[in-house]
């Protein structure tokens, strides 16, 4: 626990390497430390992860170096851009901050471009068209029909988030399938909690370590996540050896 979980988090997102635990835990705990998560955004992210005031607290803004395979260059490009004003479409943002198309992929993937367009299936389409074709004028635009795609779902951007940012802005993978993994008779990891020791319990959830330290005699170790905390499994070597394809 840290006095303020906010400075904290952004603290370790921002170094390198970050150890034992990835981004998506690291911003998990944050959230059930009350820590508000704001995705990273093209008008307000800079290369770090920073703080912003938000409903008389601090919340946590995702830094564009997040953005898998963004490279700090262009992020620094956008930053400094930004200082002639606001960006207003994203044909100008590409332009202003001489952004390549595959850029502007990666940040319409990773929802940075969220407030210049309607949704991310839309920020992807205009993202194909914001770098001019060669031999052609830098504000050189031409009229297109409007194309209306489908608004993600929340499972679909839940996805999008951890393929661009390996993390999750809005909600835990397994917040979505709580009530089917109910209907299962699966546990929550806080409802354990409250069980007594040696009752048998169904779980789910990311594993999001694996390790078999050489020094721990063949016992296997793992972290398996949920929307509510993280449970620690110890396989040992017997369970292990019968059950090594599942696990």
């Amino acid at each position: 626990k840290c006095h303020e979980p906010a400075a904290f988090c952004a603290a370790l997102l921002n170094s390198q390497p970050m150890g034992f635990y990835a981004p998506a835990q690291l911003v998990q705990e944050a959230r059930r430390n009350g820590v508000a998560i704001l995705p990273p955004d093209v008008l307000v992210s800079a290369w770090d992860c920073t703080l912003e005031p938000a409903n008389g607290a601090l919340a946590l803004r995702i830094g564009l170096r997040l953005v898998r395979s963004l490279p700090r260059a262009d992020a620094e490009r956008i930053v400094t851009a930004r200082g002639g004003g606001p960006y207003r479409d994203i044909a100008e943002l590409a332009q202003r901050a001489l952004l390549s198309r595959r850029s502007m992929q990666l940040l319409a993937e990773a929802g940075a471009l969220r407030p210049l367009s309607e949704h991310r299936h839309a920020a992807s389409w205009l993202a194909l068209g914001a770098e001019p074709p060669p031999g052609t004028l830098p504000l050189a635009a031409a009229a297109e029909p409007v194309v209306t795609l489908p608004r993600p779902s929340a499972a679909q951007e839940i996805m999008a988030d951890y393929r661009r940012l390996a993390l999750s802005t809005t909600h835990h993978p397994l917040a979505l399938l709580r009530e089917r993994l109910r209907g299962l008779g699966l546990s929550s990891n806080l409802e354990l909690r409250a069980l007594p020791d040696g009752t048998r319990v169904r779980v789910g959830g990311l594993i999001t370590h694996l390790q078999q330290p050489g020094t721990a005699s063949g016992v296997v170790f793992l972290s398996l996540e949920d929307e509510t905390g993280i449970v620690n499994v110890i396989l040992w070597p017997q369970v292990f050896a019968s059950q090594r394809a599942p696990a």
